[in-house]
């Protein structure tokens, strides 16, 4: 079953730096019901053609700033509020990016907002395409 869409389809793409293809890159939507610091987040999992994504390869960049996904946990400051509907870029390292052609992924993002007993799970798959 698939989660509301979290994912900007034409959003997908390889990543270069210094002419090397170090991975690929994607927008991804905030799920909850309305925006919060990078601190609440817990973490993005994510399956990329059934090989599930190491969370140390995982980025994300919010208002211009890139954050791996333990720095995230001490971000408070409003200016990298994920709002609600907006899009932030997750980059996963991956050396040579993948091929050109479809792809599928399985993305899970988990928040832990600190006035619930639990944590927050909003799971999304799509297929997409490397140009």
């Amino acid at each position: 079953m698939a989660g509301r869409p979290i994912y900007n389809p034409a959003s997908f793409k390889n990543v270069s730096v210094d002419g090397n293809v170090i991975g690929f890159s994607f927008e991804f939507k905030a799920q909850y019901y309305r925006s919060f610091t990078l601190s609440i987040l817990r973490d993005i999992q994510l399956k990329v053609d059934g090989e599930e994504v190491k969370r140390e390869d995982i980025c994300i960049t919010v208002n211009g700033d890139t954050f791996t996904l333990d720095e995230c946990k001490t971000v408070v400051d409003p200016e990298y509020r994920w709002e609600f509907g907006e899009y932030a870029t997750v980059t996963v390292k991956k050396e040579g990016g993948l091929a050109a052609g479809k792809h599928t992924i399985e993305g899970k993002q988990i928040i832990a907002p600190s006035y619930m007993p639990f944590q927050i799970e909003a799971p999304c798959n799509i297929e997409f395409e490397i140009k």
